[in-house]
């Protein structure tokens, strides 16, 4: 089937840098997608968008470019509930990719066992209104009790204004629950005001709460600027990062977001944001913590046993 990509649609960078930060061993790209291809594994009718592909092959060839050895592939709202392009990629990965699905209140324990057998270890909830139609709590709930016995988490995405909103859902939630994207903050507000210090609060008060310190490019104001002749990007959000990886150091998690889907501005150099791991997570100790030691723990378990 023929797909038309979404028009001012951004394709991802084509020739992404070496980064100059080395990885440590057994760095998890812990946020990534795959779309599509589109012929083979249709997008969702009730997508809001239309991406251009992003193959396995493609995702894995950048994850060794990279100099991460592991990816966590997080099922796309443009693909729905129809999780064979996520599945496929875990099969082909050689034990090296575990998965995030998009699975529906009907969901039968058989798939569920199907799809943990493929590497899924979580589902999505998303709460970003112009990228969905967020089913009703009850719905959401359903699917969250069918899953715990599994052992899974759930991801949950939202944009820092709704938080309160659906904070007593969120708190009621019975996994681990990981937040993308820091709860996606106004880094243009104050790093230590209102608005983030009640992702904060909810950060302390809840201890099975993770954060991905991920997405630089979609919460930067300023950007991926030069200073003094040297590449410091995306600085207006390395203070909210940074706060994340202080005060919760074994709850910190960071993915690339490739292919960096309904980005409006730019489309970032993957080997860049590589690079600005090195501006929030300062010590090769933090770095460890967040790139092996934390994705490790919550997604490979079962090989630390």
């Amino acid at each position: 089937m023929k797909f038309e990509v979404t028009p001012g649609w951004l394709p991802f960078y084509p020739n992404p840098s070496k980064p100059k930060l080395t990885l440590p061993k057994g760095a998890v790209d812990a946020h990534c997608h795959v779309f599509g291809p589109g012929e083979q594994f249709p997008y969702a009718l009730e997508r809001k968008y239309t991406p251009c592909d992003a193959s396995k092959d493609q995702l894995f060839a950048l994850r060794d470019l990279l100099g991460f050895e592991r990816n966590v592939i997080v099922q796309a709202t443009c693909h729905g509930a129809d999780n064979r392009a996520l599945v496929d990629a875990l099969e082909h990965s050689h034990g090296k990719a575990r998965g995030v699905a998009t699975v529906r209140a009907d969901v039968s324990q058989e798939e569920l066992q199907r799809l943990h057998k493929a590497g899924v270890r979580g589902v999505r909830f998303n709460f970003v209104k112009r990228l969905v139609d967020t089913a009703p709590t009850e719905t959401l709930m359903t699917i969250a009790n069918k899953i715990t016995p599994l052992g899974w988490h759930i991801v949950i995405y939202f944009e820092a204004q709704d938080l309160a909103e659906y904070w007593d859902f969120f708190t009621q939630l019975p996994t681990t629950v990981v937040v993308d994207h820091m709860g996606r903050p106004d880094v243009s507000k104050p790093v230590d005001g209102e608005e983030f210090n009640l992702f904060v609060k909810l950060m302390a008060e809840h201890p099975n709460f993770w954060s991905k310190v991920s997405c630089p490019e979609r919460l930067s104001v300023t950007g991926p600027k030069a200073l003094n002749g040297e590449q410091h990007a995306y600085t207006d959000v390395v203070p909210f990062a940074q706060r994340l990886i202080q005060l919760f150091p074994d709850r910190v998690l960071f993915g690339t977001d490739w292919p960096h889907p309904n980005l409006k501005d730019h489309m970032p150099d993957d080997g860049l944001l590589v690079d600005y791991i090195a501006q929030i997570a300062t010590t090769e100790q933090q770095r460890q913590r967040l790139l092996v030691d934390n994705p490790m723990r919550l997604y490979w378990a079962d090989e630390q046993e």
